[in-house]
């Protein structure tokens, strides 16, 4: 997001002018992936980078020192307004699972300075609640457009002032050069400017793995960043580089969501989905394919915002008034629901084994699924949920995502309703009940010509439930 506490500056948009817009979205729509591939990124040089230091990317993917794939699961805090919130934000953000949090700075441009003692005790207190910390300088957002913002080199110069407070924490800061770096005018600089801050903080003997957002408000509507990522991420001399994709309006179907991802990771490089919210006044963005598609490709998201969202975007708050216990439509969804945090975040292994918050672990319950019967166009299946706490569950839903594209036609045992792959089923009467150590059954016939894939996971209530 651009403006303290708002979405966008007064005044300006984070879509182009329509027709062009228009234009572009039919294109990535209507292109086969083959298609986008021949017009996007080439796969980045076979040639090994010099050995990089803590977290770092090999092979498309975000890697722990120790070889761990680590995959971002969080949201953003915006401590640059609303610093005295941060020590409780960060607790209550990990409570509920998050193993990442994008955190929002101030070069002192446009915002008071954030210093390098107060990233030192960011960091300090990431550290603390054993999340990652992504830290981003957010003064350069909609710069060739929003007048008052800066540009990349001045963000690169904010971090070599500040580098103090980031030397040697490589295992666990990811520095996000500078948000949204140009809106929707002279976004064709950001190739060159984006190669150049790159290389300025490498000079300055940063090590870090770093994160580049996209161009137009961070959506890449011209695909500036698609195409160009090949040759920005060759210009880093440790090749420990990820790109950062914000998904608002213009992602507004699952086509437009996959055909971008896809691209980067046929590629070879690495992508995470760095802002995305569930409305937005540009458009309305398909949260459920973003968190689905992110999780069938092993890619990380991070959502806009904990809370202190202003302007007529207040709906993007995750919290009420920063009230962990006043989660809102959109904090319930990116928290607990289907391929939500809670079920699919797994704490970095430089912290030690997963505890608490939900951070990867799975709750009182356990699921069983088998495809029963199968035809030309469609197939049966068959759900056991297993109460394995202490004490009874007394009305439930489950939660899955269908991973080849079913669709649930007819469901016994409980009453479903399906957004796209996500599939909701809320108990019947007579299955409502699950005493300790009792069993639940419900069956279905599902359409679909895509294949019987078995879901990867599984949600009883919004917690995340193992595997019979």
């Amino acid at each position: 997001m651009s403006a303290s506490r708002t979405a966008r500056p007064a005044g300006r948009t984070t879509t182009p002018p329509a027709a062009r817009l228009g234009l572009l979205l039919s294109l990535l729509a209507l292109l086969p992936l083959s298609a986008l591939l021949v017009l996007g990124p080439q796969a980045p040089p076979a040639h090994a980078a010099v050995a990089a230091t803590g977290l770092h990317v090999s092979g498309g993917r975000l890697l722990e020192a120790n070889g761990n794939d680590f995959v971002m699961r969080g949201v953003n805090h915006a401590h640059t307004w609303y610093s005295s919130r941060t020590t409780a934000a960060l607790s209550d953000i990990k409570a509920l699972g998050a193993n990442t949090v994008r955190v929002v700075l101030s070069t002192g441009d446009q915002w008071t300075k954030n210093d390098t003692a107060d990233v030192a005790n960011i960091v300090a207190q990431c550290k603390q609640n054993k999340v990652i910390c992504v830290l981003e300088a957010h003064d350069t957002t909609g710069y060739g457009e929003q007048s008052a913002a800066v540009s990349l080199s001045r963000a690169a110069d904010y971090w070599v002032s500040v580098r103090t407070a980031l030397t040697g924490q490589e295992n666990y800061v990811i520095v996000n050069i500078g948000n949204e770096p140009y809106g929707n005018t002279n976004y064709t600089g950001w190739t060159a400017d984006t190669k150049a801050a790159i290389q300025k903080l490498r000079n300055a003997g940063f090590e870090h793995t770093l994160m580049v957002d996209a161009p137009n408000w961070g959506q890449d509507w011209s695909f500036t960043m698609r195409d160009n990522a090949a040759s920005v991420f060759a210009a880093d001399s440790l090749r420990n580089t990820m790109f950062s994709i914000h998904m608002y309006g213009v992602f507004d179907t699952a086509a437009k969501v996959s055909s971008y991802l896809n691209t980067f990771v046929a590629a070879g490089l690495p992508i995470l989905v760095g802002e995305f919210g569930d409305m937005h006044s540009d458009g309305d963005p398909d949260e459920d394919a973003i968190m689905a598609t992110t999780r069938s490709l092993g890619l990380g998201y991070l959502g806009w915002s904990w809370s202190g969202n202003g302007g007529g975007v207040e709906y993007l708050d995750m919290a009420a008034g920063f009230n962990a216990n006043a989660l809102t439509s959109w904090g319930q969804r990116i928290f607990k629901g289907t391929d939500g945090i809670g079920a699919t975040s797994k704490q970095a292994t430089v912290y030690g084994s997963s505890s608490g918050g939900g951070g990867g672990t799975t709750g009182s319950c356990a699921v069983g699924y088998t495809v029963s019967g199968q035809w030309s166009g469609g197939f049966q299946g068959e759900v056991v949920i297993r109460n394995t706490g202490s004490t009874a569950v007394n009305g439930w839903t489950l939660g899955w995502t269908f991973p080849d594209g079913q669709r649930v036609t007819q469901m016994w045992g409980a009453t479903s309703s399906q957004n796209g792959s996500a599939v909701s089923a809320a108990s019947a009467s007579y299955t409502a009940v699950i005493d300790p150590g009792a069993s639940v059954s419900l069956g279905f016939i599902a359409s679909g010509t895509g294949g019987t894939g078995t879901p990867s996971a599984f949600t009883l209530n919004s917690t995340a439930c193992a595997r019979l």
